[in-house]
């Protein structure tokens, strides 16, 4: 019996209208553009609008993703979505794109691994098409950081936007998604963190008052952690396929910060020029997103062909990391 392959066969984005720059951050808090610039390499970010949730983003990016793949939503047997920004603890923001889709029957639901979450869906997905279990799945990642940011501390308000990015996993003749890891240690959650409005810290007028309901970041020690468990994840997954740097067509990793995506491509001994994707500048970090939007401007933008080895790469909150190489 032939081994079933999983590959990615299409894949959309959506991205809010409205565009935040670092002037206008500015006006907001005590830094300056060039500031920005130099420590995080961001430029601008964009924001969901007052009514625009989580799964109305993701239904848009879904949408680009199902028109990509010349698939109907009735094509589709599996929904996972990563978002560490529901819509709202329960129903899953999974359950409602199910419903905007019109899709009945199937299961749905969401993982929380925060800017690992679009790594770790497609791992989660690629093990159901490769068992046979479904046909297609489709993964997407949504976020709305805007309205879990601290818009008074500069240190973090500089680095997040909102955004969703999709991508539908299917059967392979050749190629596909060759190989993953995966990883996490909760003993450094407290590096970054949302500490109220779950049963450790429910909601009240105190949790309120003192922003617990915005992000928490201990900034330096996480960079240091990030540089050397992308770099680690990076190996854990290509070395058992016997890849190399230079075997590597294009990296996709999580657009966190940019002396962090530059730090990473030197432990992997690659240019950065010729083997990262970056679209940092323009959209800032959003969490599980940003990889998943990546991806799918990398394909539009002509930077992926076929037959061409990506590796995608991703650390966030938990902490969590996520490594994965796609034959394209």
């Amino acid at each position: 019996m032939n081994k079933i392959r999983s590959g990615i066969i299409g894949v959309g984005k959506y991205l809010p209208g409205n565009i935040l720059t670092n002037a206008d951050l500015e006006k907001m808090v005590d830094t300056t553009d060039e500031w920005i610039v130099t420590r995080t390499g961001i430029k601008e970010r964009r924001i969901a609008s007052d009514g625009e949730a989580a799964s109305d983003m993701a239904a848009k990016a879904a949408r680009a993703a199902l028109e990509n793949a010349r698939l109907k939503p009735k094509d589709i047997d599996l929904i996972i979505v990563a978002t560490i920004t529901p819509d709202m603890f329960f129903p899953s923001t999974a359950c409602q794109l199910q419903y905007k889709l019109g899709i009945e029957n199937i299961p749905a639901f969401d993982i929380s691994v925060a800017c690992s979450g679009f790594v770790y869906g497609l791992t989660i997905a690629d093990q159901f098409i490769k068992t046979g279990c479904y046909k297609h799945a489709l993964v997407v990642a949504a976020e709305k950081l805007s309205a879990v940011t601290d818009w008074t501390d500069r240190s973090t308000c500089i680095l997040f936007g909102d955004g969703a990015g999709a991508a539908i996993l299917g059967p392979v003749r050749e190629g596909g998604i060759l190989g993953a890891h995966l990883g996490a240690d909760g003993s450094k959650g407290d590096l970054l963190q949302l500490p109220a409005g779950g049963s450790r810290l429910p909601a009240s007028i105190k949790t309120v008052e003192n922003r617990l309901h915005t992000i928490k970041m201990e900034g330096n020690v996480l960079f240091k952690h990030a540089v050397k468990i992308m770099a680690e994840a990076a190996l854990a997954v290509t070395e058992p396929l016997g890849l190399k740097g230079d075997d590597i067509d294009l990296i996709i990793p999580h657009q966190a910060n940019i002396r962090i995506l530059h730090a990473l491509a030197k432990r992997m001994g690659v240019d950065p020029e010729k083997k990262l994707y970056l679209n940092i500048e323009k959209y800032g970090n959003m969490s599980a997103a940003s990889s998943a939007v990546a991806l799918a401007e990398a394909i539009q933008e002509g930077r992926i062909k076929k037959g061409d080895t990506i590796l995608m790469d991703a650390f966030g909150g938990g902490l969590t990391w996520g490594a994965l190489v796609i034959k394209w």
